[in-house]
């Protein structure tokens, strides 16, 4: 048994009652035990003295493409399609098994210096094993799942998929990922979008997870002109199709959702579709601001997510919570996305979406230990009196303020020195992956 206990903190607890605790935490391998203060224990493997540091929850980021991390850069300042066709799937294509690895640990690497501890990722066509094994190292929790792309114009092909070994070759590391390491790596079939997948490849898609219980995670309504594709080749939008497809469930995820009709945001809401909002990518791509507070409003799960390096071109939990309540502000007034609401998002909102809220999101005894320990006795993040802690982290913080992360009970950072994974070993590799990558592009475009 290992035991960890982190002392004199202030403690986000995002429990149902919205508590902040002043106090300790005491941790026994991945579990929580008890908060209080003052605790009086036995012998402890280790002890963190957190005074005058805050501990939240670790963030829950719910549409991130870890894939894409050695792309940061490259693709900027074009609109979505272009930015797939032109950019992103002919760097997809050129990926072999290390340069996966080390885009996934790169990507890894800053999440978790951002303070988030788990992920929903979406992966490309070929070598998601090597991503898996970059998740299984590195420490981090994370739904994953290889993209299925079975049709499409102008798509490389090496992305181009036959439908049954698209299908095969999912189930594969479906069956070999899912529940990894007690459940902290879970699976999900990743389908890429309608505009990239036959009717028949979705419909499978659909009667696996049921089979299976696992989640979907896709993108939907993200570009007008992705709409326009699919009412031409369907007869319907987005969601409606996913919806006669047996897709819209409460196991469906769907990154952005920025261009919905009234009938789409129902079928949402009548059955428990969760929603993943990317601000940060949504504003860079130009593809529009999503309509997250009637969303909300209405019950619908939303969540935050960054998205992908070259659409945003971070993946910090920070600059999304920022830019999610900001955006709105101008059109919906100053208190339709305030802090607390944001901040819900980041931590026990995007658990749910994920179907673990009762594990993960909040700080409270029996739960999972991700927490995060940040230093906010800094310039821009005082005077600390008299201010709401919440505020303090969303308007104010960023990921530099990050100290200490933890994940399922293991410090994977401590102090700002990774654990896990070894930085410079990383930043080189990513750069001599890269550099290999782009001599390949120009025989596969």
């Amino acid at each position: 048994m290992t035991s960890l206990l982190i002392k004199n903190a202030e403690i986000v607890s995002m429990n149902q009652n919205e508590e902040i605790i002043y106090g300790d935490i005491y941790i026994e391998n991945e579990q929580i035990m008890a908060i209080g203060k003052d605790l009086s224990l036995g012998h402890v493997n280790k002890v963190i003295d957190a005074r005058g540091r805050t501990v939240i929850p670790g963030f829950v980021q719910t549409h991130i493409h870890l894939c894409q991390t050695l792309f940061r850069g490259k693709a900027d300042d074009l609109e979505l399609m272009n930015w797939l066709k032109q950019k992103i799937w002919p760097l997809e294509a050129a990926h072999d098994k290390e340069s996966i690895y080390y885009s996934a640990m790169l990507g890894i690497g800053e999440l978790i210096q951002s303070g988030t501890t788990t992920i929903v990722d979406m992966e490309t066509v070929y070598h998601t094993e090597f991503a898996f094994q970059a998740i299984a190292t590195s420490g981090i929790r994370a739904l994953s799942g290889k993209v299925m792309m079975d049709k499409g114009d102008e798509v490389p092909k090496r992305l181009q998929e036959n439908t049954k070994e698209s299908i095969r070759k999912s189930v594969d590391l479906l069956e070999q990922w899912n529940d990894f390491d007690g459940g902290r790596i879970k699976y999900a079939f990743s389908p890429r979008f309608v505009v990239s997948c036959t009717e028949d490849l979705l419909k499978e898609v659909s009667q696996l997870s049921n089979f299976y219980q696992v989640y979907v995670h896709t993108h939907a309504s993200e570009n007008r002109g992705e709409i326009e594709i699919v009412e031409r080749e369907t007869g319907m939008r987005n969601i409606m199709y996913l919806d006669y497809l047996g897709l819209a469930n409460e196991r469906l995820i769907l990154a952005h959702c920025i261009w919905l009709n009234d009938d789409e945001k129902k079928v949402i809401k009548e059955k428990g579709v969760k929603v993943s909002h990317c601000p940060g990518s949504n504003l860079k791509l130009a593809s529009g601001i999503a309509e997250v507070p009637h969303l909300l409003k209405e019950n619908i799960s939303v969540s935050l997510g960054a998205d992908g390096a070259p659409c945003n071109n971070n993946l910090d939990m920070f600059n999304e919570m920022r830019l999610a309540a900001l955006i709105q502000k101008p059109m919906h007034g100053p208190t339709v996305m305030d802090a607390k609401t944001v901040f819900k998002m980041a931590t026990i909102g995007g658990a749910k979406a994920i179907g673990m809220e009762e594990e993960i999101g909040s700080i409270e005894v029996g739960k999972k230990a991700d927490l995060v320990i940040l230093n906010l006795n800094n310039f821009h993040t005082y005077p600390s009196f008299d201010v709401d802690p919440i505020s303090r982290i969303v308007y104010s913080a960023s990921r530099a303020d990050v100290e200490t992360t933890i994940i399922n009970g293991k410090i994977v950072m401590e102090n700002r020195r990774m654990k896990t994974i070894d930085k410079n070993i990383v930043l080189h590799e990513a750069n001599q992956s890269i550099r290999r990558l782009m001599k390949k592009v120009p025989t596969i475009i």
